[in-house]
């Protein structure tokens, strides 16, 4: 059997395209938060589009021609998150030849996203605080306070009561940042999602491949179904992208899915054959192993920090847990 392309109008939302009833409801939720100024807390897996919803809650509200500002908490050292979030003075810290102004500063009348909060560091927490408490910071190596008028979006993959209750978060912060918690669902929980995302990958990347896809094999679109998508979203597409380029003819055959999908292991691969995003998963993963997945000692076996092992992970969709 040969599935064809849907006659489906799917709902879309800044980015965000779907037919379930789970996320219709999501949608009608972020347009009811974005007219207020509450601080809201998205909770959702990695590759389910946390950075859309925030960017889709600020374009909906009243800042919305007022700037908006992103920033991933976990990919930095903390003092470089502390100039980030709240900038610095000259002569501050080493390298600190000159002013430079923090997020909270460039979105004064606007909102700030943090992705990753759970991974802010508990002293950086007591200043995040401050802003929400009092709307006011100060610079690094600055003692006058700056005063802002900044919304608060946050974003999370992990529980928040989690992290209090391992003394890795403040209570009080965690209040204040989620007064209105969005749950954004799993991929392999949005019914009729799989397929019609399916179609609107295979149509976006169109002119990136050399084929054209017309058709999907009953194989190839039950593995779909069955896979559980632990990248969710940003998984689906890459693995329409990686079907479209390897795959021959009009329609796409379970062949074409990627190892994990058809239930096989990746076939092994000689350093001299993989790419550099190959060899540094695979490094992450020998470390992994050998710290018996104990971060810390992971990270100092790559030599690197632990918050850049925390990043590098994400962006190679290995599990944090």
């Amino acid at each position: 059997m040969i599935h064809r392309r849907p006659d489906i109008d799917p709902v879309e939302c800044y980015g965000m395209v779907t037919v379930s009833d789970e996320m219709t409801d999501f949608f009608e939720l972020v347009e009811r938060v974005a007219q207020t100024d509450a601080a809201a807390l998205i909770r959702g897996e990695t590759g389910t589009g946390k950075e859309l919803v925030a960017e889709a809650i600020h374009d909906l509200s009243r800042r919305r021609d007022e700037p908006l500002q992103l920033l991933n908490s976990a990919t930095l050292t903390p003092d470089l998150l502390a100039s980030e979030l709240f900038g610095h003075v000259e002569g501050a810290f080493t390298g600190a030849v000159e002013d430079r102004e923090g997020l909270f500063n460039k979105a004064d009348g606007g909102t700030v996203f943090l992705d990753e909060i759970a991974e802010l560091p508990v002293d950086l927490q007591a200043r995040l605080l401050r802003v929400l408490e009092e709307g006011s910071f100060s610079p690094v190596g600055q003692t006058e306070s700056i005063s802002v008028d900044v919304r608060l979006i946050s974003a999370t993959h992990t529980s928040l009561r989690n992290a209090v209750e391992r003394g890795a978060f403040r209570e009080d912060l965690m209040y204040r940042i989620r007064v209105v918690p969005l749950f954004l669902p799993r991929l392999a929980d949005r019914e009729g999602d799989i397929e019609v995302l399916t179609w609107h990958f295979i149509d976006e990347l169109a002119d990136q491949s050399p084929r054209t896809i017309t058709g999907i094999a009953d194989e190839a679109m039950e593995a779909m179904h069955h896979y559980e998508w632990p990248g969710n979203v940003r998984e689906l597409r890459n693995v329409v992208q990686h079907a479209s380029i390897v795959g021959t003819g009009d329609i796409l055959e379970l062949g074409d899915l990627t190892p994990e999908l058809r239930g096989e292991p990746p076939p092994n691969q000689s350093p001299e054959t993989m790419t550099e995003e190959e060899l540094e998963r695979r490094r992450l993963l020998e470390a992994l192993d050998e710290a018996q997945g104990e971060k810390q000692r992971a990270a100092e076996l790559l030599d690197i920090s632990r918050t850049t092992l925390w990043r590098k992970l994400r962006e190679h969709g290995i599990s944090e847990s």
